[in-house]
């Protein structure tokens, strides 16, 4: 087993324990977090078949990522998480793990090697992600929903084509993307707009820039923005980052009206999961999203079990 802090190993290229994951537990991802919101000092620990990206702060050792931006944690590799078996043995005493924003088969894989490694873990649910999964059609998708919603996501659409022209999504991309983004976030009422100040909008452009983040506008007939999303992609998934949408005309439900383009825009494209990442609020359930649970696992060095 080594620990290091070198980004360039090719232990990188294995898959994450736990699917559908999106970018999270990937190189671009922890890089640029570490590099623009790093804190304590970094380690990553790798053996012959799997990788964890730490962070040890006080003793306290933790998957790299903040949980209020990181939506989930994975080692990477095979489920034994070798790493995080041989990563014990060389520490003394008194070491607290506390890895956080895990899914099931991780939470279950990091549980298992911290036993292995001779401790105790206690694993508890502390969140919950909103995954919504696509059907082959856009009508299939609608035809699952709810009458009521199904009824809703149709009127929105129609009123904000006609009182502003046909709605379109339009991929942007560069500085200028992220700061209209930004700008429109920072309109937003209460703790949202309060949220995006100008280090979140550093850390959104060096996403944008070197992990994968992809900015879709929703435009007016006059070409003028009424929403914007931040969100990743892969094959098989589509990943909802952060949304935000021009206030003036809240009326017209313009965060209602990007979700559905949004949505129909990742069945079209053949994805089979779209995911709303962390937080339980309504709106995700009444557009037919299932619960995810996702699992904190804890334990210290020094206790047996």
């Amino acid at each position: 087993m080594a620990t290091h802090q070198d980004w360039q190993t090719a232990a990188f290229g294995m898959p994450a324990v736990a699917e559908f994951v999106g970018p999270f537990p990937g190189r671009d991802w922890l890089r640029t977090w570490w590099e623009q919101r790093g804190h304590g000092d970094l380690l990553i620990a790798e053996s012959g078949d799997s990788l964890a990206v730490l962070t040890i702060d006080d003793s306290v050792i933790e998957f790299a990522g903040e949980a209020d931006l990181t939506d989930y944690h994975s080692p990477l590799g095979t489920a034994s998480v070798a790493a995080l078996v041989d990563l014990v043995a060389g520490l003394p005493n008194g070491f607290s793990f506390r890895l956080d924003s895990l899914p099931a088969a991780a939470s279950v894989a990091v549980a298992g090697a911290l036993v292995d490694a001779g401790l105790s873990p206690t694993v508890r649910q502390h969140e919950v992600a909103a995954v919504l999964d696509l059907p082959d059609s856009f009508d299939g998708y609608l035809a699952a929903i709810s009458k009521k919603e199904r009824h809703e996501m149709r009127r929105k659409r129609r009123r904000f084509d006609n009182e502003r022209g046909q709605a379109t999504l339009v991929r942007q991309e560069g500085p200028e993307a992220v700061a209209l983004f930004a700008d429109l976030h920072r309109r937003s009422a209460g703790d949202k707009g309060a949220f995006m100040s100008s280090d979140m909008e550093r850390f959104f452009l060096a996403l944008h820039t070197n992990a994968g983040g992809l900015i879709d506008v929703l435009v007016d007939g006059a070409g003028l923005p009424a929403a914007a999303v931040f969100f990743f992609e892969d094959e098989k998934a589509s990943y909802l980052y952060n949304s935000a949408f021009e206030p003036d005309i809240g009326h017209l439900s313009p965060g209602n009206v990007v979700l559905s383009h949004l949505i129909e825009t990742a069945i079209a494209a053949e994805r089979t999961l779209f995911d709303f990442l962390k937080g339980a609020e309504t709106y995700k359930f009444k557009l037919g999203a299932r619960a995810r649970p996702l699992y904190e696992v804890t334990a210290t060095t020094g206790t047996t079990p």
